[in-house]
């Protein structure tokens, strides 16, 4: 399938489905940051709208567009307009001629002035120690998958008793396969422990046994929640850069469908 990951200079995305055998370009403005000779530096727009693509993954620019930076609007004279400019992008690639595209970006506008988003995932969800939301919105593709789950530091995902294979040895109890041992004696966390404080987090339920309960954060986050990443020249990159497990999950995934 020939591939188009527009607004990506990276690389993360386009060699993710490369692995997978398929014909991935990425797209943008500034040149391939790998090096790679199946990046094209230009405007997304006349490739999206003039190549025979059969997906586009697409990643525009969220700095009009978050709802974090929308309290400038009102501000910063000029920056509305810089929000509207954003948001016809956003529109023209969703309208792009390709029959499966999916479209990132941080909640903010795009869920107000065009449609809400179908899906919003997090690093966790696939193997990283990050948080950082993410939406989607989807057109003939599926709702990704979550691949591994990792816990926010000090605490472990809850497990339920049914979740688990009935032992081969006494074959009635279930069977702990983390630390091969029956569920029941093991050192996972169930759903009604009562030393335990549990935490619902985007649908997923996490405990700790550890007193006072902390709070919740991920490896990229100061104890307060937020980000860890400091003001620089070039936060903006880090922080656009799609994550590996995430990029994994695009490709075997969407890549099948």
């Amino acid at each position: 399938m020939r591939v188009l990951v527009a607004c990506e200079f990276s690389g993360v995305v386009r060699e993710a489905f490369r692995a997978k055998g398929h014909e991935a370009w990425s797209c943008d403005l500034l040149p391939a940051e790998d090096g790679s000779p199946f990046h094209i530096q230009q405007d997304v727009l006349p490739v999206a709208y003039g190549g025979d693509w059969g997906m586009m993954i697409a990643h525009p620019p969220c700095t009009f567009l978050c709802s974090s930076g929308l309290h400038w609007n009102k501000r910063m004279p000029g920056r509305d307009a810089k929000t509207t400019d954003a948001l016809e992008f956003v529109t023209a690639l969703l309208h792009a001629p390709i029959l499966g595209i999916a479209l990132e970006n941080p909640i903010g506008r795009i869920s107000t002035a065009i449609r809400a988003y179908d899906q919003k995932i997090q690093p966790w969800q696939f193997g990283h120690d990050a948080s950082k939301g993410t939406c989607l919105w989807l057109q003939n593709l599926p709702p990704l998958k979550p691949t591994k789950i990792v816990p926010p530091k000090g605490y472990r995902l809850v497990k339920y008793a049914f979740e688990n294979p009935i032992c081969e040895g006494c074959g009635e109890e279930p069977w702990c396969e983390e630390h091969q041992m029956h569920y029941a004696d093991c050192e996972c966390i169930g759903p009604t422990q009562d030393e335990a404080t549990y935490r619902l987090i985007e649908g997923y339920e996490f405990a700790t046994l550890v007193t006072p309960a902390p709070r919740p954060v991920w490896a990229n986050q100061t104890p307060s929640g937020q980000n860890k990443l400091g003001p620089s020249d070039n936060r903006w990159a880090e922080r656009s850069r799609t994550y590996a497990g995430i990029a994994a999950a695009m490709a075997d995934q969407w890549g099948a469908a």
